[in-house]
């Protein structure tokens, strides 16, 4: 019996121990089919997904830059070059680890050629403590960044970069414009052509371990850099147009000027001068108002310039023939005066152009039909955008569609109110002028002659007021400034009150000389505008007519055109 309860015990005993064995056994085994599944699982059918991550932990694909593209002048002259340059990069997870000392010899020198202190240095690294890359400097020249890569500083490296130079500096920033720190155009022709400039940037695939160094590349495209960019800009005619627009502004206390020189023929835009200005290698004390181009970004109402335009049509309309006496009397039109700066009781078309007689426009304007000026002046240009695309440019205002115009709008619209004209437009309506007629479109990158333009009035009625404008640099004439020794020149010279905020022409003056030269063959098409002076006189013959005529003649001399007017010339005498 003893035996038997023995063997029972012993039995439930192994029993129990196979149990727990089986068990076991079975739960190593769940746990290895477990294993393999979770193993096939991932292996056959989340494989994508961990690829995705693992790519996203351990490969990169960076950009790698290349030079922004070269613009010159119509010559080859750079007007806007990249320059190699560095940037200083830290790794603030790096430094701040290892306990820097942020004020030692060496960081106090790194401080100091980043023109910063070792405390901001300390600062900036800090708040940024969980990033492995930091820009600390961004273009630094390659010298300072040789010196600080010579300090062997832990946590603080270097990466290629390019900085934009302007050897023009000031003379041409707000045409030619600038970059930002990513190498983008923000202004000017670097904006408006960005994508000509940029080229096509390089990519390069690697793959990195936990420390962030390079495993393998994996893909790596060279980049391509663009070709340079030619502009129609003469870099001798840009520096001369802003020296004299410079010196015209300050000596007038004005608030602003612009000077835009067009080559006949093809349209190119020679130079375009604005102030005030800004130098574009040194952005730190740069004002808003110093960034805008006058040429194209302000809009005036044009004054006593759109009365040659007046004579041509009345010409064309046989309303007046050159020989015509005119009576230049004041008259009142509506109510209003119109009226002359100086009294001549009668004046030939000659005469009024020399004279600048808003009177003697009026008659010949209120003797066609209201929308004849409207016409002429859009088939010149004025209304019309220039198409150049450079940023910011307006296209003033033009009463194009107007149906209702009473007689003072008529007249006063003969003598440049009543419309809004930028200088640029101002400079296309002359060389229109200039071309005896024929309106081509303007061009800011060089073009090879010839180009093809659209006549839009008769040569021979344009080539007759060509002659007259004359005058007005002649002994008698408001812009006898304006002449240049051996040369002559079709210019006219204008003055215009500026409209205020009160709705009154209370705002000051605006002052114009437009012209071609030389007279017998023009080449060129000048204008220069000064907007609201304030040294005591206002008229154009006065502000804007010495600039012209200090930009004009060495322009010409520049341009090996022979002088064609001699001394004594007969064409030398006042006009009435």
């Amino acid at each position: 019996m003893k035996n038997n309860i023995k063997n029972k015990k012993q039995s439930d005993k192994k029993s129990f121990f196979l149990s727990r064995y089986n068990i076991l056994l079975f739960c190593i085994l769940a746990c290895v089919v477990l294993l393999l599944g979770r193993v096939a699982d991932l292996q056959f059918f989340n494989q994508q997904m961990l690829v995705h991550e693992a790519n996203l932990r351990s490969l990169k694909t960076i950009v790698l830059p290349t030079a922004r593209s070269t613009l010159t002048d119509r010559n080859g002259e750079v007007l806007a070059m990249s320059v190699p340059s560095r940037d200083i990069v830290a790794n603030p997870q790096d430094i701040v680890s290892h306990q820097t000392d942020f004020d030692n010899a060496k960081w106090r020198y790194l401080a100091g050629a980043l023109n910063t202190t070792p405390e901001q240095l300390k600062l900036k690294i800090y708040h940024n403590d969980r990033r492995h890359f930091l820009f600390l400097e961004r273009k630094v020249e390659q010298g300072i960044a040789h010196d600080i890569s010579a300090l062997h500083v832990a946590g603080i490296s270097e990466t290629s970069d390019y900085s934009r130079f302007y050897p023009m500096g000031e003379a041409a920033a707000p045409l030619i414009g600038l970059v930002g720190i990513d190498n983008s155009g923000l202004s000017g022709i670097e904006h408006s052509f960005n994508h000509l400039l940029l080229g096509h940037l390089g990519k390069k695939t690697y793959r990195q371990d936990a420390h962030g160094d390079i495993v393998s590349v994996l893909n790596e495209e060279a980049p391509q850099p663009a070709p340079t960019i030619q502009l129609s800009i003469d870099k001798y005619d840009q520096y001369t147009a802003f020296s004299e627009l410079r010196d015209g502004v300050l000596a007038n206390n004005a608030d602003s000027g612009t000077a835009v020189l067009v080559k006949i023929d093809t349209g190119e835009i020679l130079a375009m001068a604005s102030y005030p200005s800004f130098n574009p290698n040194n952005m730190q004390a740069v004002q808003a108002a110093e960034m805008r181009n006058v040429a194209i970004n302000d809009s005036f109402e044009p004054g006593s310039t759109v009365k040659p335009l007046v004579i041509i049509e009345g010409l064309q309309r046989h309303i007046i023939t050159a020989h015509t006496l005119l009576d230049t009397t004041p008259f009142k039109v509506n109510g209003h005066l119109i009226r002359d700066v100086g009294h001549w009781p009668r004046l030939t078309p000659t005469g009024i152009l020399q004279k600048s007689s808003d009177i003697g426009v009026s008659h010949i304007a209120l003797a066609m039909p209201s929308d004849a000026l409207v016409n002429i002046y859009q088939r010149f240009g004025l209304g019309k955008p220039t198409k150049l695309d450079l940023p910011g440019e307006s296209t003033g205002y033009f009463p194009l569609h107007r149906q209702k115009w009473i007689d003072i709008e008529r007249a006063t619209f003969s003598f440049g109110y009543g419309l809004r004209a930028t200088p640029l437009q101002i400079a296309r309506v002359y060389a229109t002028l200039g071309a005896y007629g024929v309106y081509r479109p303007l061009s800011i990158t060089k073009v090879t002659p010839p180009v093809d333009g659209d006549p839009v009035a008769d040569p021979d009625i344009v080539n007759t007021v060509l002659h007259m404008m004359e005058s007005d640099m002649l002994p008698g004439g408001s812009g006898v400034k304006a002449a240049v020794p051996g040369y002559r020149l079709a210019i006219k010279t204008g003055t215009a009150e500026k409209l205020g905020d009160s709705g009154k022409y209370d705002a000051g003056y605006v002052n114009y000389t437009a012209g071609v030269a030389p007279l017998e063959h023009p080449v060129v098409a000048l204008v220069v505008v000064i907007n609201n002076p304030k040294a005591g006189t206002h008229f154009g013959g006065s502000v804007a007519a010495p600039v012209f005529g200090k930009i004009i003649g060495p322009v010409l001399e520049h341009m090996n055109i022979a002088a064609d007017a001699l001394p004594g010339d007969s064409h030398v005498q006042a006009v009435n």
